[in-house]
């Protein structure tokens, strides 16, 4: 892909190529990752359950803690498998490298529980 502040790279840039290579990367999460498939399945089921009930903004709740707890599974996992390229065997910087990269993930998980069960609580409160 052709850079265009540095003049480097291959052009024929096309924008619908970014959009394919963005849906492999999220497809290849789903897929290998099960932590990622679960939650985006409940997340799937709560918000078709908001949208049915007309709950407008928490149906942008569920979206925006899934979009966040999605980008930092992701970014957990690409941190991981690099951390494992770099360096194969057992090293110390790696896994506190590792364990920075987890606790982002565990805060955007607490954040996306936290909202799942009020969601659910709420929805609870429509029957």
């Amino acid at each position: 892909m052709r850079n265009k502040f540095l003049n480097t790279g291959q052009p024929g840039f096309h924008s619908l190529r970014k959009i394919g290579v963005v849906l492999r990367g999220l497809k290849f999460a789903v897929v290998n990752d099960f932590s990622v498939a679960y939650k985006l399945v409940l997340s799937l089921f709560m918000l078709i359950a908001c949208i049915a009930f007309r709950d407008w903004i928490d149906v942008a709740a569920v979206l925006i803690a899934t979009a966040l707890m999605l980008v930092a599974e992701i970014f957990n996992t690409a941190i991981e498998a690099l951390c494992d390229f770099v360096e194969a065997s057992n090293n110390h910087r790696i896994g506190i490298i590792k364990d920075i990269a987890a606790a982002g993930v565990g805060i955007s998980i607490f954040l996306w529980i936290l909202i799942m069960v009020g969601e659910a609580y709420a929805l609870l409160h429509h029957f």
